[in-house]
């Protein structure tokens, strides 16, 4: 893997794990208005946030796959 490729993937990484933050962060607002620490409400909330984070995070794991499969043709095609 080249230097550029390693950088790319982290950069995939990073934006993977804005929405699986998210998610966690809103996960646990929902067992908060489950025990009664917050108005049920908060927790239908924090469940369109979950849903809406998990969508995004699909989305940046199939466009880091599509990159990597798009640089492995072009390194293929080069050779």
């Amino acid at each position: 893997m080249t230097d550029d490729e390693l950088a790319q993937l982290n950069v995939f990484v990073h934006d993977a794990r804005k929405p699986l933050n998210r998610i966690s962060m809103q996960a646990e607002l929902v067992k908060m208005a489950l025990n009664g620490d917050v108005p049920a409400d908060k927790a239908l909330q924090a469940l369109d946030k979950i849903i809406t984070s998990a969508k995004d995070c699909s989305a940046k794991l199939t466009e880091m796959t599509a990159a990597m499969h798009q640089d492995n043709l072009a390194s293929q095609h080069d050779k």
